[in-house]
C-alpha cells in the first residue's frame, strides 16, 4: 500500500478493519474521553521490536493494551499539522494475516482541531450547547486515535454517552438508546456501520436536536427552530437519490439523513455517511448525494488524489440536474464552475503548484490546499473526456462502471487512468492525444476549455446574472456597480451565493457602503466559500485593512478552527495573537 504524507502510520505492516469507539461527552470541560478498540489485519510478519503507530493530535494517551495485555507505548515529536505518533510496541509477535485488538483510552483536547463546542448563545435554541466534529482531510486523529488516512477503510460501531437533554447522532445507522448505567443524567447512544469507509467521514453530531421524515429512508435533522424549514429545503431528497442511482448505481448506505448545522460550520456541506452535514446556506444536496457513490464509496486513497473525489463528484452532481432539469441548467452551472475555477487560480498565482490537478502535498498541510481547483478543474477534464468519447450517455456508462469496479476501495489517479484506457479500449487513440501531463501535474487553467452549449438565456434571473454576468476576477468602475443595484436591486436579495458574489464585486470595485454588508455575511455564517474571500476583499480594500484584521478577531473565537486558521493566515494574523503581524 502506498505512503500517505499526511499520515505516520505504516500500511505496508497493518490496517484497521474495525473500530469500536466508547465515546463519553464532556460539556463542562469541552472533552470527549474515549475507548477505542482497532481491530487490525496484519500485513507482513511483525516481531516484538516493530511498532504499531497510530495517529494522533493533542490527545492524552492514558493506556493501551493489545488483545488485553498491557501494551507499552511512546509518543513521537509533534509535527506542525500531522500531530503527533503514537508508536505501540505489541507485546508478543504476529504472523501475516493474523488480527490483533489493540485498544487505547485516551481523551481529546479542548483545543482539538476536529471538535468545535458551541455554547447556548451560539445555538438557534439559546438554551443548551452543542458540539459538531469535521474530521476531513485529516482531524479525525484529534479525536480518535487511528490511521487517519483515507487509503484506509474500517466498519465502526460506537457508543455515545451525553447529558440526557441532547441527542447525539453519528455517520452511522442508529442502532437504539438506553440510561448511561453509570450515570442516569445521561443517555447512551448506540451507532453501526457496517459499510467500510475512511476515517475522514466518522462524525458526531451533540444538540438539542429534532428531527422530521422526508422520504422513505430520509430524515432531516437540526434543532427545533431550522427543523420545518429544513424538512422543506429537502424535500427533494428522495428524487435525487433515485435520480442518482439510476446513473451511478444502488445507494448502499441504508439510510440517507441529513443535519443542518449551525452557521459556523467551515464547509456548505459534508458527506458523511448516512448523515450528510449541510449549513443554511447550502440549498442543494445534490453534491452530497453524489459523494455518496464517489467519495464515500470509491475514495481518493491520498489527499493529492482529491480530485477523484470531488471532480467526479461535481461531474454527478451536473448529471442529476441534467436529468431533473435539463441539459441547458447543467451547462449553466458548467459556466458559473469555470469562473469559480479562474478565481481559484488568480488567488493561488497561475504558477502555484497547489493548482495542479494532482499536487505534490508533500510537507503540505491539505487543509491550505483547499480550494475549487479539485472540484472544477476535474469537471473540467471529465467533461472534455465526455466531448472525446462520445457525449455524456456514453461517459456516465464509464462513470458508472468505474465505480462499480472500485467500490469499497481507495484509488489513486493511475488507478483511474488505466481503467479509463481499459474500458475505452477501442479510442485508446483519442486518449493518447490527451496532454496528460498539462491536465494533472502543471499549474494554472486547464490546457482545454469545454466548449458549452450556447445558452439561449432570454432574461437572466439574478442568480444567472451574477453567477454567468458578474466578472469575479475584476473589479469594474462604480458607476457600473451602482448601475447594477439600480437595475436589479441584488442588495435585497437573501441567496448566499447571489449576496456572496455581489458583495465582493462590490468590495472589489471599491464601493464603501458595501463593506459592513460584507464583513456582517463573513462573521454570520463560516462557510470557507464565503468567509474567506469577502475577508480577503476588505482587507485588500486598503482603506478597511485594519477593520477586516479587528472583525475577525472579534469573532476569531465562534469560528471553527479550521475557517479562523486559514482566514488568519489571508489576513496575516498569528495564531496566537490579537494584532496582525
Amino acid at each position: 500500500m502506498s505512503s500517505d504524507p499526511c499520515s505516520f502510520s505504516s500500511f505496508a505492516r497493518c490496517v484497521t478493519k474495525h473500530l469500536n469507539l466508547s465515546l463519553h461527552v464532556d460539556f463542562d470541560r469541552h472533552v470527549i474521553r474515549g475507548r477505542v478498540a482497532l481491530t487490525v489485519e496484519v500485513l507482513e510478519d511483525l516481531l516484538i521490536y516493530l511498532l504499531q503507530t497510530l495517529d494522533t493530535k493533542d490527545l492524552k494517551i492514558v493506556s493501551v493494551s493489545a488483545n488485553g495485555q498491557v501494551a507499552q507505548f511512546t509518543m513521537g515529536p509533534k509535527h506542525s499539522f500531522k500531530g503527533t505518533p503514537l508508536d505501540i510496541t505489541l507485546p508478543f509477535d504476529l504472523s501475516r494475516g493474523q488480527h490483533v485488538i489493540v485498544e487505547v483510552t485516551y481523551e481529546t483536547s479542548p483545543s482539538a482541531s476536529a471538535l468545535q463546542w458551541l455554547t447556548p448563545e451560539q445555538t438557534a435554541g439559546k438554551k443548551q450547547p452543542y458540539l459538531f466534529s469535521q474530521c476531513q482531510a485529516h482531524h479525525c486523529r484529534s479525536m480518535i486515535p487511528c490511521q487517519d488516512s483515507p487509503s484506509v477503510k474500517h466498519t465502526y460501531y460506537s457508543q455515545v454517552s451525553v447529558p440526557k437533554d441532547l441527542v447525539a447522532v453519528m455517520s452511522a445507522v442508529r442502532d437504539g438508546q438506553e440510561v448511561d448505567p453509570q450515570d442516569n443524567n445521561r443517555i447512551v447512544y448506540r451507532f453501526r456501520q457496517p459499510v467500510p469507509m475512511p476515517s475522514y467521514l466518522i462524525a458526531i453530531v451533540v444538540g438539542a436536536l429534532e428531527s422530521r421524515e422526508i422520504g422513505p429512508r430520509s430524515r432531516v435533522w437540526s434543532e427545533k427552530e431550522y427543523v420545518d424549514k429544513a424538512a422543506f429545503e429537502f424535500s427533494e431528497t428522495e428524487t435525487m437519490l433515485k435520480t442518482a442511482e439510476d446513473l451511478a448505481g444502488p445507494y448502499v448506505w441504508g439510510q440517507y439523513d441529513i443535519l443542518v448545522l449551525p452557521p459556523s460550520f467551515p464547509y456548505g456541506g459534508m458527506e458523511n455517511p448516512c448523515l450528510t452535514f449541510a449549513t443554511p446556506t447550502l440549498l442543494v444536496i445534490a453534491h452530497e448525494i453524489s459523494h455518496s457513490w464517489t467519495g464515500n464509496l470509491v475514495t481518493n486513497k491520498t489527499w493529492e488524489h482529491f480530485w477523484l473525489n470531488e471532480g467526479h463528484t461535481v461531474y454527478l452532481e451536473r448529471m442529476i440536474g441534467r436529468c431533473m432539469d435539463s441539459e441547458q441548467f447543467r451547462q449553466f452551472k458548467a459556466m458559473g464552475g469555470w469562473k469559480d475555477l479562474q478565481d481559484s487560480v488568480n488567488t493561488f498565482g497561475a504558477n502555484n503548484p497547489l493548482t495542479n490537478l494532482v499536487p505534490s502535498l508533500q510537507d503540505v498541510d491539505p487543509d491550505d490546499a483547499f480550494s475549487s481547483v479539485p472540484y472544477e478543474k476535474g469537471f473540467a477534464l471529465l467533461y472534455h473526456l465526455e466531448e472525446l468519447m462520445g457525449g455524456p450517455e456514453v461517459f456516465m456508462g464509464f462513470v458508472k462502471s468505474y465505480i462499480q469496479m472500485f467500490a469499497y476501495s481507495s484509488v489513486t489517479t493511475d488507478d483511474w487512468k488505466n481503467y479509463l484506457f481499459t474500458y475505452f479500449k477501442d479510442k485508446v487513440d483519442i486518449l493518447n492525444k490527451v496532454d496528460w501531463n498539462a491536465w494533472m501535474f502543471t499549474p494554472g487553467m486547464p490546457p482545454v476549455k469545454p466548449h458549452p452549449l450556447q445558452l439561449t438565456l432570454t432574461h437572466y434571473s439574478p442568480l444567472q446574472f451574477t453567477t454567468v454576468c458578474v466578472p469575479l476576477q475584476e473589479r469594474l468602475p462604480l458607476t457600473h456597480v451602482k448601475k447594477m443595484q439600480e437595475v436589479y436591486d441584488l442588495n435585497a436579495y437573501m441567496n448566499s451565493e447571489i449576496r456572496f458574489r455581489w458583495l465582493r464585486l462590490c468590495v472589489r470595485s471599491r464601493w464603501e457602503e458595501a463593506v459592513p454588508k460584507a464583513l456582517k455575511m463573513a462573521t454570520e455564517q463560516g462557510r470557507m466559500k464565503f468567509t474567506r474571500p469577502l475577508f480577503k476583499e476588505v482587507f485588500n480594500f486598503e482603506k478597511y485593512h485594519d477593520e477586516a484584521v479587528s472583525v475577525f478577531l472579534a469573532h476569531r473565537a465562534a469560528m471553527h478552527p479550521v475557517t479562523s486558521g486559514l482566514v488568519g493566515k489571508d489576513l496575516k494574523v498569528d495564531a496566537s495573537s490579537t494584532t496582525s503581524l
